[in-house]
């Protein structure tokens, strides 16, 4: 076998069929958001001149009231021991949410919409996370999580490439975004979203839950007597962490319109996020994979780092030049992120509490979007484009300091370092 034969193997290695259906159906919703997440904040602000403390409530607000959908979603998944019902409802929710895009004629309808879609992504991704986890072996899950965000970044490819094109024959490289050919996107957006649903339906089975060789089956979640005693300190730490992290982590409207105000256009930022993507479906995979042998922590250091010296970049960048390499790292901090951080995620918990585990983390980060967005809205208006990108790297460094207090829950074999 060739070192290229191996080296292929090895990434498949314990990649279940629930992995690669979960990861088709993330790339089909990816390829339906990515027609639409960077040109709503251009729809805002070129369109219904909404100001970017509009934008900030809109985009916080939205990732906010979803979080408290996440953490609930999370435990009445592990009540009832069932992922796929609450997998496809949430998938659902958001295709019938990007209805209230074509008709929108003020801010208010697209922070509706705007809800509606996070709801359903609230709703979907603590089990699919955990049905993810339930599906794979411990020494996989950074391969299979890896795995499922290429395959989620592939579909953002393909969804901001065809945005792109959509806005290339309607408008040309004109600087703003016009109105008809937001609608054009929105409505191109539903086909994708629903062969999703088609996808849950027919291919994602829920996995019965069996305790690992010698451990004694735990009790009832709803027989244990204390939330954090379910959960390892370390556990707790990386939330905390994670929290302040986010805390300066605004909305990528921030970086959109950035973006725009150093002179890119609206056809220039969508092919520049076709390469962003890319280098997170580049990096995703094999970082996953690299995780199983080396541990979780330090990759999750890096991606941080990478967050500060991107956000300090956008914050000093004087011109055009420099937004797509900082786009590229930011790719970047993407890909190792998500593979990496669900895969701790579900190695700090207890296959029973898993997607309750996915449910507190997101509804944690979530609901530090909602502050998040509108510091950032208010520091752009009152005090300059660069503000929100100083604050958003200082707070990163807050988290990495957090973070180099997460340790191994005691009495695990898990490899969270």
């Amino acid at each position: 076998m060739t070192r290229s034969a191996e080296a292929r193997a090895a990434l498949l290695r314990g990649i279940t069929r629930n992995v690669v259906v979960l990861g088709l159906v993330s790339l089909l919703t990816d390829v339906s958001s990515e027609l639409l997440i960077y040109v709503v904040p251009l729809f805002l602000a070129n369109v219904l001149a909404a100001t970017p403390s509009v934008i900030g409530v809109v985009e916080g607000t939205a990732e906010s009231v979803a979080a408290f959908v996440k953490l609930g979603s999370g435990a009445l998944s592990d009540r009832i021991g069932r992922r796929t019902v609450l997998v496809g409802s949430g998938y659902g929710a958001s295709v019938v949410a990007k209805a209230l895009y074509i008709v929108a004629a003020a801010w208010p309808v697209v922070l509706v919409a705007r809800v509606g879609d996070r709801i359903g992504k609230g709703i979907r991704t603590a089990p699919r996370d955990a049905l993810i986890a339930d599906s794979t072996p411990a020494e996989a899950r950074g391969r299979a999580f890896g795995l499922h965000r290429a395959m989620d970044t592939a579909g953002a490819v393909i969804g901001v490439a065809l945005a792109a094109l959509i806005v290339g024959l309607a408008q040309g490289d004109a600087s703003k975004l016009d109105g008809e050919t937001f609608r054009l996107l929105a409505l191109a957006a539903f086909v994708p979203g629903v062969l999703a649903v088609l996808v849950i339906a027919v291919g994602v089975r829920d996995v019965p839950r069996r305790p690992a060789a010698g451990q004694v089956p735990a009790a009832p979640v709803h027989d244990t007597p204390s939330v954090r005693r379910r959960f390892p300190t370390a556990f707790w730490v990386f939330v905390a962490a994670s929290g302040l992290f986010t805390l300066g982590n605004s909305s990528d409207a921030f970086v959109a319109l950035r973006s725009q105000a150093l002179g890119v256009s609206v056809r220039d930022l969508l092919l520049i996020v076709i390469a962003f993507n890319v280098v997170d479906a580049v990096v995703a995979w094999p970082v996953g994979a690299l995780s199983d042998r080396i541990g979780r922590r330090r990759l999750i250091a890096v991606a941080w780092g990478l967050y500060a010296v991107t956000y300090a970049g956008f914050a000093l960048a004087g011109g055009s030049v420099a937004v797509l390499p900082l786009w590229l790292l930011y790719g970047a901090y993407y890909g190792v992120n998500e593979a990496v951080g669900r895969a701790l995620v579900a190695d700090l918990a207890r296959p029973e509490l898993r997607a309750t585990a996915f449910g507190i983390v997101n509804a944690v980060t979530g609901l530090a979007i909602l502050p998040a967005s509108i510091v950032a809205g208010l520091l752009w208006d009152r005090v300059g484009q660069a503000a929100p990108f100083w604050f958003g790297a200082a707070c990163a460094v807050g988290g990495l300091a957090l973070l180099a207090f997460v340790g191994p829950p005691h009495g695990r074999a898990t490899r969270p370092r």
